[in-house]
């Protein structure tokens, strides 16, 4: 699996991780080696849901280490449309530069919820919101570091796997070993899907670095977002070992029937799906997010 990709376990890039404990998400900054390039990987746009207000305290947090760092923000990449929190990537974008990245799928996933959220047709279905939309095995580059894009798709259709030298970003592909997988019963979501997809991940090296987008501290440990492709074969309570993938979909199904929708799913899915973008003003100048009455 791996000879279809370019894997260069010789470069580490530096990895810098951003917990947010409102969303449970981890956030990063990717630096090339040997430059003072870097990538900023699944920004955090905080919101108070309760007020509708929207801040800025989880972005500026990375600015202000981007800046005290002296880097260069190439890249803002989403490893998929976050049903959990919203992108803060157009306001990275517009302090910081970079270019906005994400999963060639974002169109299937725009169509599906542009009808639950009845956007009008000025909302665009074909990604053009992002700067770039990534292929399987696309390349790119961070300063001279050589990166590629994995599709793997299951949690959502769009879901792209990031690697950089020795460091792969799995987005929801994958949770820590004690954690497990992320749920696959979104719109567009398969569990079978999802184990094929968490088996390509695993096929990469055992010891290339894999960072989590989420962490939840399961049985009271501390948050942790740093494994080896090795230690989640070995050790993964639902993919690990010699669990098949029949016991994996099984599992999974009757799971995530029992899992309730994310807190922040409903502002999540319409800021996201347009690039982090807020919905656009009415004729006087207000801003608005819809709740489908029954629609999720």
């Amino acid at each position: 699996m791996t000879a279809t990709y370019p894997v260069d376990m010789a470069l580490t890039p530096d990895v810098k991780a951003f917990f947010d404990p409102a969303t449970w998400t981890i956030s990063y900054v990717v630096k090339d080696p040997a430059s003072n390039a870097c990538a900023v990987v699944d920004s955090v746009m905080d919101i108070d849901y309760a007020a509708g207000r929207i801040s800025y305290e989880s972005a500026d947090e990375i600015i202000a280490y981007v800046r005290d760092n002296n880097l260069s923000v190439e890249w803002l990449l989403e490893t998929h449309v976050h049903a959990d929190h919203l992108s803060a990537a157009p306001y990275l974008q517009d302090k910081l530069g970079g270019k906005i990245g994400i999963g060639e799928n974002i169109t299937i996933v725009q169509d599906v919820f542009g009808k639950v959220f009845n956007e009008g047709t000025e909302f665009q279905r074909d990604g053009s919101q992002f700067d770039r939309l990534f292929k399987d095995g696309d390349t790119y580059t961070v300063g001279e570091m050589t990166c590629f894009t994995m599709h793997t798709p299951g949690h959502t259709p769009a879901c792209m796997t990031h690697t950089m030298g020795n460091a792969t970003f799995t987005g929801d592909t994958l949770f820590m070993p004690d954690g497990g997988s992320a749920r696959a019963d979104f719109p567009g979501g398969d569990a079978a899907t999802l184990y094929d997809s968490i088996q390509k991940v695993l096929s990469l090296p055992d010891d290339m670095r894999l960072f989590m987008c989420h962490d939840y501290g399961p049985n009271g440990r501390a948050i942790a977002w740093e494994t080896t492709v090795g230690d989640e074969k070995a050790h993964n309570i639902h993919v690990g070992g010699d669990k098949t993938k029949a016991d994996f979909v099984k599992f999974r199904e009757e799971r995530d029937a029992q899992l309730d929708m994310p807190r922040l799913i409903i502002p999540s899915l319409q800021v996201n799906m347009r690039a982090g973008e807020l919905p656009p003003a009415d004729q006087d100048g207000k801003t608005f997010l819809k709740v489908p009455v029954n629609g999720l």
